[in-house]
C-alpha cells in the first residue's frame, strides 16, 4: 500500500499530539508506533496540526528515526496531519 493512494485518514488508527511539548511529543509517538505494530496495523496518522511548525518537525525527527516507519508523508487533504507506515509484525 503506498502513501500517497490513501485519501480517507478518518478510518486509520490516529495519535492526536496537539498541545504536548516536544519531548513528550516524541515518546507518545514511539510508544503509538510500537503498539500498532503489535496490533498489525501497517497505515497510521500522527495529527501535529499547523501552528508553529514545532510539533511537525519534531514528528519528522522521531519518525526519520523509527526503524519501524518505512515510509512517511504529509497528507494531501490535511497538511496538519502526517501518514506513516510501518512494518509488518512477522
Amino acid at each position: 500500500m503506498s502513501l500517497s493512494n490513501i485519501i480517507f485518514i478518518d478510518s486509520l488508527p490516529s495519535l492526536d499530539i496537539h498541545g504536548i511539548d516536544r519531548d513528550y511529543a516524541r515518546i507518545k509517538i514511539n510508544e503509538f508506533i510500537e503498539d500498532n505494530f503489535i496490533m498489525g496495523n501497517e497505515v497510521i496518522v500522527i495529527v501535529h496540526g499547523m501552528g508553529t511548525g514545532i510539533l511537525a518537525k519534531e514528528t519528522l525527527k522521531t519518525l526519520s528515526n523509527n526503524k519501524k516507519v518505512v515510509d512517511y508523508q504529509k497528507s494531501r487533504e490535511n497538511i496538519g496531519c502526517t501518514l506513516v507506515k510501518i512494518i509488518k509484525k512477522k
